[in-house]
């Protein structure tokens, strides 16, 4: 198990590299610079103080050399310095991780939290009415908008019965926790029904296979009760594949958040990356997409785990033990 996990480990750094190489260049390689967005808004500088600008933030070198130096920067802990907000990257990007990480933890919470049971409830009851009420709602939430979702949520809960404040997060030192957590319900939910449907379609797949088994028929034949077979054998088994679907998912909600954030007016990492590229931010930038690209890193880091926790012969295997 720990040598299963530090190979995957090992390989999810060599991933985050790569990935950090790419977002580089594909970065570099974008019409414009911080140092040409100066120059058009200021029509008094001149050449001089054009290429003297671009000598200072280093856009006058080979993009190879300048991805050497800021890798060499991020290994020491230093992520440049943000032009947009005019301090250091790390200064930044705290307060809108921290918001993001609420969002996105509690929206998959809550989807896990209602789309296993409700697959697991489909394939108990599979071929009747209520497998076909949880299919076609599963079909439809994983089919909505996430932007059209969270629309219809602000129309509704916000402009219509006035429950919900339409735009999330008050201004610091505004209202107390339960002003804050009225602010998260509606982002929340339009990020957790829109996975819940996805959720639910593959628990039921998997659950269904599982209660196929030749062992859950002995277990039947035994006397055991549907609860105990569905719960204490179906289960951990359903588990496995639907791992991967949470993982990749929970790295999925980082995109939505995206959409989400804009919605709401919310101030998260999805958001920040919208605006830093937009504003030509490239170390602001840089850093949020790594940020990124090291959540989906983790989250299949993790999902990995979960399979050997679930399977142990899946890590034995991967770890070249015995299948």
């Amino acid at each position: 198990m720990i040598r299963h996990a530090g190979l995957r480990a090992l390989q999810g750094l060599l991933v985050l590299l790569v990935s950090s190489f790419a977002i580089y260049m594909l970065l570099g390689l974008m019409p414009g610079d911080p140092v040409d967005l100066m120059a058009s808004g200021n029509p008094n500088m001149t050449p001089a103080d054009v290429e003297r600008l671009r000598a200072l933030y280093g856009v006058d070198r080979p993009l190879l050399d300048r991805y050497g130096e800021w890798l060499s920067g991020l290994l020491h802990g230093d992520l440049g310095y943000s032009r947009m907000f005019a301090k250091p990257v790390l200064e930044t990007i705290g307060p809108y991780l921290a918001n993001t990480a609420a969002l996105m933890l509690a929206a998959f919470a809550l989807a896990l939290a209602l789309g296993l049971p409700l697959g697991l409830l489909a394939a108990a009851r599979r071929g009747g009415k209520l497998d076909a009420a949880i299919n076609a709602f599963a079909f439809v939430s994983a089919a909505i908008p996430t932007f059209w979702l969270g629309l219809l949520l602000i129309m509704v809960f916000s402009v219509v019965l006035g429950w919900l404040p339409a735009s999330a997060l008050p201004p610091p030192g505004a209202g107390g926790f339960w002003v804050h957590a009225q602010a998260l319900i509606l982002p929340v939910a339009t990020l957790a029904l829109v996975e819940t449907g996805e959720y639910a379609r593959h628990m039921r797949a998997a659950a269904s296979e599982a209660l196929a088994q030749d062992w859950i028929r002995t277990a039947r034949a035994k006397g055991a009760s549907e609860l105990r077979v569905v719960l204490g054998h179906a289960l951990r088994n359903a588990l496995v594949p639907v791992a991967t679907v949470a993982a990749l998912g929970f790295g999925g909600l980082f995109s939505g958040a995206l959409v989400t954030e804009t919605i709401f007016a919310y101030p998260g990492m999805g958001k920040l990356i919208y605006d830093a590229v937009m504003a030509s931010d490239f170390n602001l930038a840089l850093a949020c997409l790594l940020m990124a690209a090291t959540l989906v890193i983790a989250a299949n880091f993790a999902a990995d785990v979960v399979y050997a926790l679930l399977d142990p012969r899946v890590g034995a295997s991967r770890a070249g033990g015995a299948p």
